[in-house]
């Protein structure tokens, strides 16, 4: 089968958070010289596929076979895929099926690696991904089947196909303020505390201030206010509690220890509660021959010198990096992903299968 064929395969399971619609047992079929382990939790089917071709270095190929709904308004039924001028249309065409075609034709090419080749599939990373990759590694783990090196196929380019690939993404803290005052009539009030009043000035010191300088991997993480609710929908009471949401994407250098300082040195004086939740951990990928190997191989592919990434919100890729793997993401376009007519260009499908296998082909620890 052909990378095209694949993808058009794939494009026709039903596969809607948490759902595989029987995705994996074809890909089992498909990969049938590959061990199969299955973890599931949850209602969450996880697949590991491995093969191991010699002693050496363990490279995996991570993904998600999970689509989000497709909504309304498409021009075509989003899982039975369509091609037309070049494109192939349906969920989960960009986001990430194409990806998981490409390394699935990769893999079934190989026949001399250095090492264990695996495949590491979840269906649920749209979703509250709880019970995924997450608990698939810690189950790799306990059977010593952990990877060294991961390329997770994530559409990450930008304008064109090889143009951008990912090195780590950034972390996400989300934050609940909640300031507390005195309610009252607004005709008097010198008899209230007003907590919208409370938070005016402080507003323009931390409203998308930049709390890091960033560098060479990372954007400065910025301070984003999200949601700002209080009072009663009335004109002349004067609230008593006012609740303000911000999240921040943060880099290496900002963590939620630094957040709550800040957040304290500019309340001073407030009568302020305050809640973090760290949802996602920065990671970066520094120094790998993976990093080496992909770019190289992208390059050659596309002639393109592509730039390294760690932009963008979070991916399964951070469960990964949590336990010291290499860990890098590439695929395709990034355009369309959740949107309606969702499509790929057939040229990107080829040219990332063309990469990884040129990825597994040169593949090997430098001495």
């Amino acid at each position: 089968m052909s990378v095209v064929d694949i993808l058009l395969k794939l494009l026709s399971f039903r596969s809607i958070t948490p759902e595989d619609d029987g995705a994996f047992d074809w890909i089992e079929a498909y990969l049938d010289e590959f061990e199969a382990i299955y973890y599931n939790e949850a209602g969450v089917k996880n697949l590991f596929l491995t093969k191991e071709f010699g002693k050496g270095a363990h490279l995996c190929f991570a993904g998600h076979i999970d689509v989000v709904p497709p909504g309304e308004g498409w021009e075509s039924n989003p899982f039975v895929p369509m091609i037309d001028e070049g494109y192939i249309y349906g969920r989960g065409a960009q986001d990430m099926k194409s990806g998981v075609a490409a390394f699935l034709a990769a893999l079934k090419e190989s026949s001399n690696f250095q090492g264990r080749l695996s495949v590491l599939l979840t269906s649920d990373e749209e979703g509250d991904a709880l019970h995924g990759t997450k608990v698939m590694l810690e189950h790799l783990k306990s059977i010593n089947l952990l990877p060294e090196y991961c390329v997770v196929a994530e559409p990450t380019c930008e304008e064109h196909f090889g143009d951008a690939f990912k090195v780590g993404r950034r972390g996400s803290i989300n934050g609940v303020i909640t300031v507390h005052g005195v309610q009252g009539h607004a005709a008097y009030p010198e008899k209230s505390k007003n907590p919208i009043h409370m938070i005016a000035p402080i507003l323009a010191e931390i409203a998308g201030v930049e709390l890091d300088s960033g560098d060479a991997f990372f954007a400065p993480s910025r301070l984003v206010i999200t949601d700002i609710r209080s009072g009663f929908e009335v004109t002349n009471v004067t609230p008593d509690v006012l609740k303000l949401m911000f999240n921040v994407r943060n880099s290496t250098k900002t963590s939620g220890e630094a957040i709550e300082a800040f957040i304290k040195d500019h309340f001073a004086g407030v009568d302020y509660d305050l809640r973090l939740m760290q949802s996602a951990e920065p990671f970066v990928t520094r120094e790998s021959i993976l990093v080496d190997y992909l770019a190289k191989s992208i390059e050659e592919i596309t002639a393109l010198k592509p730039k390294s990434s760690t932009a963008g919100g979070t991916s399964d890729a951070r469960f990964v990096a949590a336990y010291g793997i290499d860990v890098v993401e590439f695929g395709v376009k990034n355009d369309r992903i959740h949107s309606k007519n969702e499509r790929v260009g057939i040229d990107e499908v080829e040219a990332l299968y063309e990469v990884f296998l040129k990825v597994i082909e040169a593949f090997k620890i430098k001495d």
